[in-house]
């Protein structure tokens, strides 16, 4: 399993990239997580004696590989909550999907239901019962033989969002054997990766964009013009 990198720090924030197979945050089986380790990094770069404040922002799926942003500071992490609750933090992900979509380009919306017990989100067209609503823009970006290259953007954030969308919409992503793709990866990861997050830094009040490449062999030309 790769070990995780600093992509930004400053006093308030930290950036980091998470390697597929990495918990954001523990859970039942206590392995080391991206938490754990970035405030590692913080106590040992700089010091620190006691406990290290270090807390997500957001989450990403175990399998999924990307971008991660923390808080350094309460203050960080309260403006940091209110932007995604605003919905004022722009996502890009990208994903290799099997298929491709009818339309090149296009906003899915569906009604959620999670499922703890098996830990699988079942997504219906309509409202139901207590199902949260979730939306996402996708665009096409390449194809080959069987797969496809999509860029995916979030307007919410649901549990397994864009995973279940996209096996809905019949592009299972690669590698995800829990929404309908019919082989794993080596790595047991998945072909999604947190790509791109941009918004107004919390303390700051500027403009800032992150952005990290995964390292996917597959559509690698594509890819690594994307942000140029």
């Amino acid at each position: 399993m790769q070990t995780p990198r600093v992509i930004y720090e400053d006093n308030h924030l930290l950036i980091l990239h998470k390697p597929a197979g990495w918990l954001v945050q523990g859970d039942k089986t206590g392995d080391r997580t991206l938490t754990d380790w970035g405030r590692a990094y913080i106590k040992e770069k700089y010091q620190k004696p006691g406990e290290v404040f270090l807390h997500p922002t957001h989450r990403l799926d175990r399998p999924v590989s990307g971008i991660c942003a923390f808080a350094r500071t309460s203050k960080a992490l309260e403006r940091m909550n209110k932007l995604f609750r605003e919905d004022k933090i722009k996502k890009t992900y990208l994903a290799i999907s099997q298929g491709k979509p009818a339309n090149p380009a296009n906003k899915l919306v569906h009604w959620l239901v999670k499922d703890g017990s098996k830990n699988i989100t079942r997504a219906y067209s309509k409202a139901k019962g207590n199902a949260k609503k979730a939306e996402l823009d996708y665009a096409l970006a390449a194809t080959d033989k069987t797969h496809c290259l999509l860029k995916v953007f979030p307007v919410t954030g649901r549990p397994h969002q864009i995973r279940v969308q996209l096996a809905q919409m019949g592009c299972p992503i690669q590698g995800d054997l829990k929404y309908g793709y019919p082989t794993p990866n080596p790595d047991k990861s998945i072909s999604l990766h947190a790509f791109q997050l941009s918004f107004i830094h919390p303390v700051r009040k500027q403009p800032v964009t992150f952005t990290c490449k995964p390292s996917w062999t597959a559509f690698k030309p594509i890819i690594n013009e994307l942000d140029r």
